[in-house]
């Protein structure tokens, strides 16, 4: 038996994995080590072959924005079963009761990535565009406005008829009272590559329903992280989320010609100053992943 070979049976006898897993996740998890005294966590489903990454996969996070995701689905099943239509116009508001006790709070712009909503307060929007922000600019108040016409119970509902486990969308952004009381929303990178597989199958909604939000999520403006170190002309329809030492991003990769992987990466750890560290992290890691699947 060769160095390599021996090498591989032993951590196949330890970690109790077969080796063609441990191929895949060597070299990533060699790379994480680094990365010390920070919590981070790899999830990857390929449909071309059906294999699968999984690292530290079910640990709980503060999801940040990546849950935005779950709301677009649950925005784009309730259009698709005719409660509403995405070229219905909502009012533009801001102001939204606590879930912790019902007292009324409000977003501020300097706290939102996208800040022209702020500006038309009063005037109307539609649901497709609010939709839109909510996902490529990551509008804190385009969800919140959305989130209030939604609700939590039938985005979770939804999960949960998906089976997708580990998610939770509990309030809404920036409802600090709720946060204050334990009242958080949460997710795991393998629930979250759950969800990014079920859209990338078609799953979710409706075959046009999650064309439509592949289509959405391909428009993402902040794409320094899964995106930022794949091939030039690499597609990736993703979902970005960072908050105080949270730091992640979720999606689908389309590389040329063959059929996508569904990728996750959550951090916990970075410090607000380090966004440049942790955004070359899960670069890094995006890169790895691709460099041993492609």
């Amino acid at each position: 038996m060769s160095g390599a070979r021996r090498f591989f049976a032993s951590l196949r006898m330890t970690y109790g994995r077969n080796e063609v897993q441990l191929r895949l996740m060597f070299p990533i998890e060699k790379y994480i080590a680094q990365f010390s005294g920070k919590d981070i966590s790899l999830s990857v489903h390929d449909l071309e072959t059906g294999r699968e990454i999984n690292l530290r996969a079910d640990e709980s996070y503060h999801p940040a924005s990546t849950v935005k995701v779950h709301l677009m689905m649950e925005v784009f099943r309730q259009a698709h079963t005719g409660q509403f239509s995405l070229d219905d116009s909502l009012t533009i508001f801001n102001s939204f009761p606590s879930i912790a006790d019902g007292s009324p709070y409000s977003l501020e712009a300097k706290d939102d990535s996208e800040t022209s909503l702020y500006e038309r307060i009063g005037e109307t929007e539609s649901i497709r565009e609010l939709t839109r922000l909510m996902i490529v600019r990551s509008s804190n108040l385009a969800t919140n406005i959305l989130f209030q016409k939604i609700g939590a119970r039938a985005i979770n509902e939804f999960l949960a008829e998906l089976g997708i486990q580990d998610v939770a969308f509990v309030r809404g952004m920036y409802d600090l009272l709720a946060l204050k009381r334990g009242m958080n929303n949460r997710g795991a990178a393998r629930g979250l590559t759950q969800t990014m597989r079920l859209i990338a199958e078609g799953k979710a909604a409706s075959k046009q329903a999650s064309e439509e939000m592949i289509e959405i999520m391909l428009g993402q403006e902040f794409n320094e992280s899964i995106p930022g170190l794949l091939p030039k002309g690499t597609q990736v329809a993703h979902k970005t989320g960072w908050s105080d030492d949270f730091y992640h991003d979720t999606g689908i990769v389309f590389p040329v010609n063959r059929k996508p992987y569904a990728i996750s990466i959550m951090t916990r750890g970075f410090a607000e100053d380090q966004a440049d560290e942790a955004h070359d992290c899960m670069a890094n890691i995006s890169k790895l992943v691709y460099e041993q699947l492609i």
